[in-house]
């Protein structure tokens, strides 16, 4: 069921909402106290890098230093630290756009896994300038919790897209 050169399918435009809202959700999932347990995906980027990469011209890099800057902010991380890290992701995410919706789901999560290895290696790194401790790396372990989220996640994002519109039997596109 995913759009790929292969599939027959035309999707609706995403609607503006409806990528705020998924945007919304993601940073309230991040704001869930998890305490230091491994694996726990990074729901903004995750949501973030998926929208730049299906939607590039309509969530951008500026979108990322906005929902980073709320995340140090509702993390009380170093200011800045997630802003930097999600601008990155989402210029590489952006870049990277149109080659990656040639391919299926799963090979889309191998790409977009080095994106989330580096985002996460950007806050660490702010973090060790900053003075505080290697976290461990168990940190790292998010990032493959989030890879393997890219596919469930992308087919829930794309569901709205899916909905039919008034048939016409005479136009069948």
């Amino acid at each position: 069921m995913q759009p790929t050169h292969r599939s027959n399918r035309i999707l609706q435009p995403a609607r503006n909402w409806f990528i705020y809202l998924s945007l919304l959700i993601a940073l309230g999932l991040t704001y869930i106290p998890t305490g230091r347990l491994p694996g726990v995906p990074d729901w903004v980027a995750l949501v973030l890098a998926f929208w730049c990469v299906r939607e590039p011209l309509r969530v951008g890099m500026g979108m990322g230093f906005v929902l980073g800057l709320l995340v140090d902010i509702g993390q009380g991380a170093a200011m800045g630290q997630h802003a930097l890290a999600y601008v990155v992701l989402c210029f590489f995410a952006s870049a990277l756009s149109r080659r990656m919706l040639w391919f299926s789901a799963w090979q889309q999560a191998m790409h977009i896994l080095p994106l989330l290895l580096l985002a996460q290696s950007i806050m660490v790194l702010v973090r060790l300038i900053g003075g505080a401790e290697f976290p461990g790396w168990w940190y790292f372990l998010s990032s493959f919790s989030s890879a393997l989220l890219w596919a469930p996640l992308g087919f829930l994002l794309l569901l709205p897209q899916y909905q039919p519109v008034d048939r016409d039997d005479n136009r069948p596109i």
